[in-house]
């Protein structure tokens, strides 16, 4: 049965559905697809990059087969990618058949709805001197260089956050909340738009992500790292898929299968409590979604 709030959707008008990892976003975007019709176009960070699918959770072919997908596993495993790239690939999209845009990357989502200041890029020199820190030092050192006002905005213990705010710092000699205050308007406005923000209960989700978790391991996740073994380098943005780090550390010998995967599940929990942080404090005009226990 379609429920009420499904319902009363407009097909005509964009759908966002944002949520934490292991929610059922995808199987949402899905119903609101085979409802209402649509484009399923991805904002999550992690599913842009080619060399994982199983372990970031993309879609499958089945289900890529129900309706059409868009920039989904389009940059290579090796490259660079950013919000702003995002929002670059995601322009066109915009304008063609009703997009129902699903992902947990609250910063895909807030630069969307509230406008992307334009940063000048991150020179290479300064991105491997931010990475090597970060893998030798802990966040605080970092921290201690960033301005005030940027403090006060970031997320300070998601190291990707941390890291952005010093690389801009270090490349413009400005701080990341001044860049921020000069935004330009959105691509969409969030009052244009249809955003649902999947709510999930703290212990529901936990049994979610662990059974996920072996799932992905009975499904060829451990193949899936393999093949990534021989170019695998901590500094590239697609090594910080979720579970990858573990497990690579299994495969060269420094811990034993099941250490690998209760670590990646705790890493997972912990990521999920970030999305939620980050989702109360930046999503509030976003209309929740309890989706059903029939999901478990």
């Amino acid at each position: 049965m379609t429920p009420d709030w499904l319902k009363s959707l407009n097909a005509e008008q964009p759908v966002l559905i944002a949520g934490p990892t292991a929610s059922g976003k995808s199987a949402l975007a899905l119903e609101v697809a085979a409802t209402q019709g649509g484009v399923i176009v991805n904002a999550d960070a992690l599913q842009v990059f080619a060399n994982w699918r199983i372990l970031t959770a993309r879609p499958g072919r089945d289900e890529e087969s129900l309706a059409p997908h868009r920039l989904y596993g389009h940059v290579a495993g090796d490259a660079t990618y950013s919000v702003g790239q995002w929002l670059r690939d995601l322009a066109p999209l915009l304008s063609g058949a009703r997009p129902i845009l699903v992902g947990g990357t609250g910063l895909y989502f807030t630069a969307l709805t509230e406008g992307l200041a334009d940063i000048p890029p991150t020179p290479a020199g300064i991105r491997a001197r931010a990475s090597a820190r970060l893998q030798q030092e802990d966040l605080a050192a970092m921290l201690t260089e960033l301005d005030a006002a940027t403090l006060a905005r970031i997320d300070t213990a998601n190291p990707m956050r941390v890291q952005r705010a010093w690389e801009v710092w270090q490349t413009t000699g400005r701080g990341l909340a001044a860049w921020q205050d000069d935004t330009p308007a959105p691509l969409l406005a969030l009052k244009d738009a249809q955003p649902l923000l999947i709510e999930a209960d703290r212990d529901w989700l936990t049994a979610r992500i662990e059974r996920r978790f072996d799932a992905m391991i009975a499904n060829g996740a451990l193949e899936e790292v393999r093949h990534n073994l021989a170019d695998w380098n901590p500094a590239n943005p697609s090594s910080r898929a979720i579970g990858a780090p573990e497990l690579i550390d299994h495969l060269r010998g420094n811990r034993n299968l099941k250490d690998a995967v209760d670590a990646a599940k705790t890493a997972t929990r912990q990521y999920a409590k970030r999305q939620r942080t980050w989702f109360r404090s930046r999503m509030g005009g976003w209309r929740s979604i309890l989706l059903p226990r029939l999901l478990a």
